[in-house]
Protein backbone atom coordinates (compact mmCIF):
# COMPACT_ATOMS: atom_id res chain seq x y z
CA UNK A 1 0.00 0.00 0.00
CA UNK A 2 1.23 3.26 -0.81
CA UNK A 3 2.33 5.95 1.62
CA UNK A 4 0.96 9.26 0.97
CA UNK A 5 2.76 12.68 2.67
CA UNK A 6 2.34 16.10 1.96
CA UNK A 7 4.76 17.96 -0.15
CA UNK A 8 3.83 21.51 1.89
CA UNK A 9 4.65 20.42 5.85
CA UNK A 10 8.12 19.84 4.42
CA UNK A 11 11.21 21.84 5.08
CA UNK A 12 13.52 22.76 2.15
CA UNK A 13 16.59 20.38 3.42
CA UNK A 14 13.50 17.31 3.88
CA UNK A 15 12.33 17.97 -0.14
CA UNK A 16 15.89 18.11 -1.54
CA UNK A 17 16.78 15.19 0.23
CA UNK A 18 13.55 12.96 -1.48
CA UNK A 19 14.23 10.44 -4.10
CA UNK A 20 14.05 12.43 -7.85
CA UNK A 21 11.55 9.16 -8.52
CA UNK A 22 9.03 9.57 -5.70
CA UNK A 23 5.65 10.32 -7.48
CA UNK A 24 4.89 14.21 -6.97
CA UNK A 25 1.10 15.18 -7.40
CA UNK A 26 -0.42 18.26 -7.95
CA UNK A 27 -4.31 17.80 -7.99
CA UNK A 28 -6.84 20.12 -9.33
CA UNK A 29 -9.54 20.16 -6.14
CA UNK A 30 -10.35 17.32 -4.22
CA UNK A 31 -12.42 14.25 -3.56
CA UNK A 32 -10.44 11.77 -5.48
CA UNK A 33 -9.77 8.35 -4.53
CA UNK A 34 -6.09 7.65 -3.46
CA UNK A 35 -6.22 4.05 -3.61
CA UNK A 36 -7.02 4.11 -7.33
CA UNK A 37 -4.68 7.42 -7.80
CA UNK A 38 -1.98 4.71 -6.12
CA UNK A 39 -2.98 2.02 -8.45
CA UNK A 40 -2.56 4.74 -11.75
CA UNK A 41 0.79 5.23 -10.67
CA UNK A 42 2.25 1.75 -10.42
CA UNK A 43 1.85 1.46 -6.06
CA UNK A 44 5.22 3.20 -5.54
CA UNK A 45 6.33 3.07 -1.95
CA UNK A 46 5.33 6.55 -1.00
CA UNK A 47 3.70 9.36 -3.52
CA UNK A 48 3.74 13.20 -2.35
CA UNK A 49 0.55 15.21 -2.84
CA UNK A 50 1.08 18.86 -3.36
CA UNK A 51 -1.17 21.24 -2.45
CA UNK A 52 -4.29 21.50 -4.35
CA UNK A 53 -5.52 24.09 -6.76
CA UNK A 54 -8.72 25.48 -5.53
CA UNK A 55 -10.59 26.38 -8.78
CA UNK A 56 -9.77 27.34 -12.50
CA UNK A 57 -11.59 24.55 -14.10
CA UNK A 58 -15.34 23.97 -15.61
CA UNK A 59 -16.66 22.01 -12.72
CA UNK A 60 -14.85 24.47 -9.92
CA UNK A 61 -17.71 27.07 -10.31
CA UNK A 62 -14.91 29.72 -10.86
CA UNK A 63 -13.57 28.81 -14.27
CA UNK A 64 -11.12 30.13 -16.48
CA UNK A 65 -10.19 29.70 -20.34
CA UNK A 66 -8.55 25.88 -20.84
CA UNK A 67 -5.22 26.98 -22.35
CA UNK A 68 -4.67 29.85 -19.24
CA UNK A 69 -5.15 26.96 -16.56
CA UNK A 70 -3.04 24.54 -18.68
CA UNK A 71 -0.04 27.13 -18.72
CA UNK A 72 -0.09 27.86 -14.78
CA UNK A 73 -0.47 24.29 -14.03
CA UNK A 74 2.24 23.06 -16.89
CA UNK A 75 5.02 25.73 -15.56
CA UNK A 76 4.75 24.59 -12.15
CA UNK A 77 5.05 20.75 -13.34
CA UNK A 78 8.00 22.06 -15.16
CA UNK A 79 9.67 23.76 -12.14
CA UNK A 80 9.72 20.31 -10.42
CA UNK A 81 11.01 18.26 -13.47
CA UNK A 82 13.85 21.04 -13.58
CA UNK A 83 15.21 20.34 -10.07
CA UNK A 84 15.39 16.46 -11.18
CA UNK A 85 11.69 15.00 -10.37
CA UNK A 86 10.90 12.27 -13.06
CA UNK A 87 7.54 11.16 -11.74
CA UNK A 88 5.62 14.35 -11.64
CA UNK A 89 1.76 14.78 -12.70
CA UNK A 90 -1.50 16.64 -12.55
CA UNK A 91 -4.22 14.89 -11.01
CA UNK A 92 -7.55 16.52 -12.66
CA UNK A 93 -11.48 15.36 -12.85
CA UNK A 94 -12.45 12.77 -15.60
CA UNK A 95 -13.21 14.49 -19.17
CA UNK A 96 -11.15 18.00 -18.50
CA UNK A 97 -8.84 18.46 -21.44
CA UNK A 98 -5.70 20.27 -20.29
CA UNK A 99 -3.60 19.99 -23.39
CA UNK A 100 -0.98 18.30 -20.66
CA UNK A 101 -0.47 14.58 -22.20
CA UNK A 102 1.19 12.01 -20.29
CA UNK A 103 1.49 14.64 -17.25
CA UNK A 104 -2.06 14.07 -16.48
CA UNK A 105 -3.94 11.39 -14.48
CA UNK A 106 -7.56 11.99 -14.91
CA UNK A 107 -10.10 10.49 -12.64
CA UNK A 108 -13.41 10.72 -11.47
CA UNK A 109 -13.99 13.00 -8.46
CA UNK A 110 -15.02 10.09 -6.08
CA UNK A 111 -15.77 10.99 -2.85
CA UNK A 112 -15.26 14.13 -0.72
CA UNK A 113 -11.63 13.83 0.87
CA UNK A 114 -11.25 17.27 1.41
CA UNK A 115 -14.13 20.08 1.30
CA UNK A 116 -15.72 21.53 -1.43
CA UNK A 117 -14.34 24.96 -2.27
CA UNK A 118 -16.24 27.65 -0.86
CA UNK A 119 -16.93 29.67 -4.28
CA UNK A 120 -18.93 33.22 -4.08
CA UNK A 121 -23.12 33.24 -5.03
CA UNK A 122 -24.54 35.75 -6.36
CA UNK A 123 -25.97 36.98 -2.79
CA UNK A 124 -21.56 37.84 -2.31
CA UNK A 125 -21.88 41.06 -5.16
CA UNK A 126 -22.02 43.82 -2.56
CA UNK A 127 -19.20 42.52 -0.85
CA UNK A 128 -15.54 42.70 -1.41
CA UNK A 129 -13.98 39.23 -2.64
CA UNK A 130 -10.99 38.33 -1.15
CA UNK A 131 -8.57 36.35 -2.86
CA UNK A 132 -5.46 35.07 -0.10
CA UNK A 133 -2.76 33.97 -2.48
CA UNK A 134 0.49 32.45 -0.92
CA UNK A 135 3.40 30.25 -2.58
CA UNK A 136 5.09 26.77 -2.15
CA UNK A 137 8.06 27.19 -1.93
CA UNK A 138 11.33 27.23 0.26
CA UNK A 139 11.29 28.71 3.90
CA UNK A 140 15.20 27.87 4.76
CA UNK A 141 15.74 25.00 7.35
CA UNK A 142 12.82 24.98 10.08
CA UNK A 143 10.23 26.38 8.52
CA UNK A 144 7.46 24.86 6.15
CA UNK A 145 7.06 24.66 2.09
CA UNK A 146 3.72 26.22 2.77
CA UNK A 147 4.67 29.24 5.04
CA UNK A 148 3.56 32.20 2.99
CA UNK A 149 0.24 30.21 2.23
CA UNK A 150 -0.62 29.83 5.78
CA UNK A 151 -0.18 33.08 7.05
CA UNK A 152 -2.03 35.14 4.20
CA UNK A 153 -5.16 32.54 4.40
CA UNK A 154 -5.27 33.18 7.88
CA UNK A 155 -4.80 36.60 7.62
CA UNK A 156 -7.66 36.98 4.79
CA UNK A 157 -10.30 34.86 6.45
CA UNK A 158 -9.89 36.82 9.69
CA UNK A 159 -10.42 40.15 8.32
CA UNK A 160 -13.59 37.79 6.14
CA UNK A 161 -14.64 36.98 9.45
CA UNK A 162 -14.25 39.95 11.21
CA UNK A 163 -16.57 42.17 8.91
CA UNK A 164 -18.47 39.06 7.18
CA UNK A 165 -21.67 42.02 5.94
CA UNK A 166 -18.43 43.96 3.94
CA UNK A 167 -16.13 41.05 2.65
CA UNK A 168 -15.79 37.56 1.80
CA UNK A 169 -12.88 34.96 1.68
CA UNK A 170 -12.28 32.69 -1.25
CA UNK A 171 -9.88 29.92 -1.07
CA UNK A 172 -6.14 30.40 -0.78
CA UNK A 173 -3.93 29.72 -4.03
CA UNK A 174 -1.18 28.02 -2.79
CA UNK A 175 0.89 29.07 -6.02
CA UNK A 176 2.91 31.90 -7.02
CA UNK A 177 6.21 33.23 -8.82
CA UNK A 178 9.49 32.50 -7.65
CA UNK A 179 12.19 33.73 -9.65
CA UNK A 180 14.70 32.45 -7.19
CA UNK A 181 13.66 29.24 -7.71
CA UNK A 182 16.72 27.23 -9.56
CA UNK A 183 19.18 28.03 -6.57
CA UNK A 184 16.75 26.30 -3.58
CA UNK A 185 15.37 22.89 -5.41
CA UNK A 186 11.76 22.17 -4.40
CA UNK A 187 10.20 25.94 -5.03
CA UNK A 188 8.13 25.75 -7.26
CA UNK A 189 7.05 28.17 -9.96
CA UNK A 190 3.49 29.37 -11.58
CA UNK A 191 5.43 31.69 -14.09
CA UNK A 192 4.98 36.09 -14.50
CA UNK A 193 2.97 36.04 -17.52
CA UNK A 194 0.91 33.16 -16.82
CA UNK A 195 0.40 33.99 -13.38
CA UNK A 196 -0.84 37.15 -14.54
CA UNK A 197 -3.06 35.73 -17.20
CA UNK A 198 -4.42 33.08 -15.00
CA UNK A 199 -5.78 35.93 -12.08
CA UNK A 200 -6.92 38.25 -15.10
CA UNK A 201 -9.14 35.08 -16.25
CA UNK A 202 -10.41 34.89 -12.51
CA UNK A 203 -11.54 38.54 -12.25
CA UNK A 204 -13.09 38.15 -15.92
CA UNK A 205 -14.84 35.56 -14.94
CA UNK A 206 -15.92 37.53 -12.16
CA UNK A 207 -17.07 40.95 -13.31
CA UNK A 208 -19.15 38.83 -16.09
CA UNK A 209 -21.27 38.18 -13.18
CA UNK A 210 -21.60 41.49 -11.76
CA UNK A 211 -18.67 41.40 -9.07
CA UNK A 212 -17.09 44.95 -8.92
CA UNK A 213 -14.89 44.86 -5.78
CA UNK A 214 -11.81 42.77 -5.23
CA UNK A 215 -8.67 42.70 -2.89
CA UNK A 216 -6.12 40.22 -4.06
CA UNK A 217 -3.61 40.06 -0.64
CA UNK A 218 -0.36 38.17 -1.50
CA UNK A 219 1.51 36.18 1.41
CA UNK A 220 5.03 35.96 -1.29
CA UNK A 221 6.92 38.85 -1.79
CA UNK A 222 7.57 37.27 -5.48
CA UNK A 223 3.76 37.81 -6.55
CA UNK A 224 3.81 41.36 -5.90
CA UNK A 225 5.19 42.82 -8.93
CA UNK A 226 2.73 40.61 -11.09
CA UNK A 227 -0.48 41.77 -8.94
CA UNK A 228 0.21 45.30 -9.41
CA UNK A 229 0.30 44.32 -13.01
CA UNK A 230 -3.03 42.07 -12.77
CA UNK A 231 -4.84 45.43 -10.82
CA UNK A 232 -3.51 47.84 -13.47
CA UNK A 233 -4.70 45.66 -16.70
CA UNK A 234 -8.11 44.38 -14.99
CA UNK A 235 -8.66 48.20 -13.93
CA UNK A 236 -8.78 49.33 -17.87
CA UNK A 237 -10.86 46.75 -18.84
CA UNK A 238 -13.59 46.70 -16.19
CA UNK A 239 -14.18 50.40 -15.31
CA UNK A 240 -17.03 49.69 -13.09
CA UNK A 241 -15.08 48.03 -10.71
CA UNK A 242 -12.34 48.79 -7.96
CA UNK A 243 -9.50 46.31 -7.74
CA UNK A 244 -6.38 46.38 -5.48
CA UNK A 245 -3.80 45.62 -4.24
CA UNK A 246 -0.73 45.56 -1.23
CA UNK A 247 2.50 45.28 -0.73
CA UNK A 248 2.49 42.13 1.31
CA UNK A 249 0.86 42.91 5.22
CA UNK A 250 1.71 44.52 8.06
CA UNK A 251 3.22 47.47 5.64
CA UNK A 252 0.42 50.44 6.69
CA UNK A 253 1.57 53.00 9.08
CA UNK A 254 -0.66 51.34 11.67
CA UNK A 255 0.98 47.69 10.90
CA UNK A 256 4.14 48.82 10.66
CA UNK A 257 4.30 50.40 13.98
CA UNK A 258 2.89 47.42 15.62
CA UNK A 259 5.39 45.17 13.66
CA UNK A 260 8.29 47.89 15.09
CA UNK A 261 7.09 48.10 18.76
CA UNK A 262 7.63 43.90 19.04
CA UNK A 263 10.58 42.87 16.86
CA UNK A 264 13.57 42.29 17.87
CA UNK A 265 15.56 42.32 15.15
CA UNK A 266 17.27 45.20 13.11
CA UNK A 267 17.26 45.81 9.89
CA UNK A 268 17.73 43.09 7.95
CA UNK A 269 15.83 40.68 10.16
CA UNK A 270 12.73 40.77 8.49
CA UNK A 271 12.61 39.20 4.75
CA UNK A 272 12.01 35.48 4.41
CA UNK A 273 11.92 32.91 6.91
CA UNK A 274 12.90 35.62 9.59
CA UNK A 275 11.66 36.84 12.92
CA UNK A 276 8.26 37.69 11.48
CA UNK A 277 7.06 34.37 9.24
CA UNK A 278 8.87 32.18 11.91
CA UNK A 279 6.23 34.01 14.48
CA UNK A 280 3.41 33.74 12.61
CA UNK A 281 3.55 30.22 11.98
CA UNK A 282 5.04 29.49 15.48
CA UNK A 283 1.56 30.65 16.23
CA UNK A 284 -0.85 29.46 13.55
CA UNK A 285 1.67 25.90 13.09
CA UNK A 286 3.77 25.22 15.89
CA UNK A 287 3.78 21.58 14.67
CA UNK A 288 5.54 22.40 11.62
CA UNK A 289 8.34 24.59 12.87
CA UNK A 290 11.79 22.84 13.75
CA UNK A 291 13.45 25.82 15.86
CA UNK A 292 16.63 24.10 16.15
CA UNK A 293 17.15 24.28 12.61
CA UNK A 294 16.60 27.86 12.58
CA UNK A 295 19.79 29.71 11.10
CA UNK A 296 19.81 33.78 11.01
CA UNK A 297 21.41 35.32 7.99
CA UNK A 298 21.41 39.19 7.84
CA UNK A 299 24.53 40.20 6.43
CA UNK A 300 23.47 40.83 3.01
CA UNK A 301 25.09 43.23 0.27
CA UNK A 302 23.39 46.58 1.28
CA UNK A 303 23.82 49.90 0.18
CA UNK A 304 22.08 53.39 0.42
CA UNK A 305 19.39 52.47 -2.03
CA UNK A 306 19.01 49.03 -2.12
CA UNK A 307 18.83 46.68 0.91
CA UNK A 308 16.56 44.13 2.56
CA UNK A 309 13.95 44.37 5.08
CA UNK A 310 10.57 43.38 5.42
CA UNK A 311 9.50 46.58 3.38
CA UNK A 312 12.05 46.50 0.65
CA UNK A 313 14.43 49.91 1.60
CA UNK A 314 15.94 52.03 -1.08
CA UNK A 315 14.88 53.96 -4.41
CA UNK A 316 16.32 51.01 -6.32
CA UNK A 317 14.33 48.33 -7.48
CA UNK A 318 16.33 44.81 -8.10
CA UNK A 319 16.17 41.03 -8.22
CA UNK A 320 20.00 39.82 -7.68
CA UNK A 321 20.76 36.16 -6.87
CA UNK A 322 19.98 35.17 -3.77
CA UNK A 323 22.68 32.92 -3.46
CA UNK A 324 24.67 35.81 -3.26
CA UNK A 325 23.14 36.83 0.03
CA UNK A 326 21.94 33.80 1.81
CA UNK A 327 23.33 29.79 1.95
CA UNK A 328 20.11 29.02 3.89
CA UNK A 329 17.67 30.50 2.29
CA UNK A 330 17.04 32.68 4.97
CA UNK A 331 16.89 36.32 4.67
CA UNK A 332 16.32 37.69 8.48
CA UNK A 333 16.57 36.49 12.17
CA UNK A 334 14.06 33.70 12.49
CA UNK A 335 15.62 32.82 15.94
CA UNK A 336 13.76 35.33 17.27
CA UNK A 337 10.28 34.24 16.55
CA UNK A 338 8.24 33.78 19.40
CA UNK A 339 4.37 32.44 19.44
CA UNK A 340 3.36 35.12 21.52
CA UNK A 341 4.71 37.69 18.65
CA UNK A 342 2.91 35.83 15.73
CA UNK A 343 -0.44 36.58 17.85
CA UNK A 344 0.21 39.63 18.05
CA UNK A 345 0.81 40.34 14.31
CA UNK A 346 -1.21 38.24 12.89
CA UNK A 347 -4.34 40.06 14.89
CA UNK A 348 -2.52 43.80 13.35
CA UNK A 349 -2.60 42.37 10.01
CA UNK A 350 -6.02 40.69 10.36
CA UNK A 351 -7.38 44.56 11.34
CA UNK A 352 -5.31 46.11 8.71
CA UNK A 353 -6.98 44.39 5.87
CA UNK A 354 -10.54 45.06 7.12
CA UNK A 355 -9.38 48.66 7.42
CA UNK A 356 -8.52 48.09 3.32
CA UNK A 357 -11.90 46.37 2.87
CA UNK A 358 -13.57 49.21 4.41
CA UNK A 359 -11.51 51.34 1.90
CA UNK A 360 -12.03 49.61 -1.42
CA UNK A 361 -15.95 49.88 -0.25
CA UNK A 362 -15.63 53.49 0.02
CA UNK A 363 -13.47 54.23 -3.19
CA UNK A 364 -15.82 52.10 -4.74
CA UNK A 365 -19.05 54.09 -4.01
CA UNK A 366 -17.47 57.52 -4.13
CA UNK A 367 -16.52 56.83 -7.43
CA UNK A 368 -19.66 55.37 -8.68
CA UNK A 369 -21.56 58.47 -7.36
CA UNK A 370 -18.93 60.77 -8.84
CA UNK A 371 -19.85 59.10 -12.23
CA UNK A 372 -23.43 59.44 -11.61
CA UNK A 373 -22.91 62.95 -11.12
CA UNK A 374 -20.98 63.77 -14.16
CA UNK A 375 -23.65 61.94 -16.44
CA UNK A 376 -26.50 63.59 -14.90
CA UNK A 377 -24.33 67.36 -15.78
CA UNK A 378 -23.73 66.16 -19.53
CA UNK A 379 -25.97 68.47 -21.85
Amino acid sequence: MSEFFEYQNLTWPEIVGLPRDTPLVIPLGGGYDLSRLAEALGNPKRISLLPAIPFGWQSSGLPVPVQILSAFLGNLLESLREDGFTRVYALIPQGLGLNLGSQCVAQPVAGRLTPPPVLPGDDQREKVLLFPIGHTEQHAFHLPMNTDTLIIEAIARGAAESIPARAFALPAMPYGVSMHRTAFGGTLNAGGRAFEDFWLAILDTLTMRAFTRFYLLSGHGGNCSYLTNVVKYAGEQHLGTFIATAWLYLTSPQGLEILQAHRQSGIGGMGHACELETSLIMHLRPDLVHMERAVDETEFISTPSYYMDWVEGGALVANPPWEDDTRTGAYGAGSLGSAEKGRIWLQAAIIEKAAHVDEIHEQYSRRIARRRELTALKP
